[in-house]
């Protein structure tokens, strides 16, 4: 059992919001759900990609910031387009990589270019590559290759 679990403070929308993310992630599931004496989800466990969650239907009383993200791994374009355009439907675009899902979530979908580019010996490089993505809302990986002077895509991922 995972010794840490981020616990989701939902106002009334738990359920919603796992069918939602599980729909998303390939390897998820739900594990439990205690509902209230009217039958709604009060509490919920469920898995996203070996990560697991805590949920609570909570009230009103608190919100998501973006003091807390969960960042998304990629392999290539293909997996950034993927999981933006899911979670992106019905939230709203940040930058860098960042998004607001429906229920105030926030989340990075960022590619391994990036991090690969960003960590790179060459300081120049990766402040090239890092202004980039300043300018980016969905990062796009040919924009990360090409201010890295990057003539060839190292990351071809196979669709999702």
């Amino acid at each position: 059992m995972q010794k840490i679990t981020p616990f989701l403070w939902f106002d009334n929308q738990l359920e919603d919001a796992i069918e939602f993310y599980t729909s998303i992630f390939r390897n998820a599931r739900v594990e439990g759900i205690k509902r209230g004496p009217d039958g709604k989800a009060f509490t919920a466990s469920f898995e996203l990609e070996g990560q697991h969650f805590m949920g609570l239907n909570g009230g009103p009383h608190f919100k998501f910031t973006e003091a807390i993200s969960f960042f998304v791994r990629c392999a290539g374009q293909a997996e950034v387009d993927y999981y933006w355009d899911r979670l992106i439907e019905g939230g709203m675009p940040q930058r860098c990589g960042w998004l607001k899902d429906r229920y105030g979530l926030s989340w990075q979908i960022i590619p391994d270019a990036l991090m690969r580019y960003l960590s790179d010996p060459d300081s120049a490089k990766a402040g090239r590559v890092q202004q980039a993505m300043m300018g980016m809302v969905k990062i796009d990986v040919a924009g990360l290759d090409a201010a890295a002077g990057d003539t060839t895509c190292f990351l071809k991922s196979a669709p999702i």
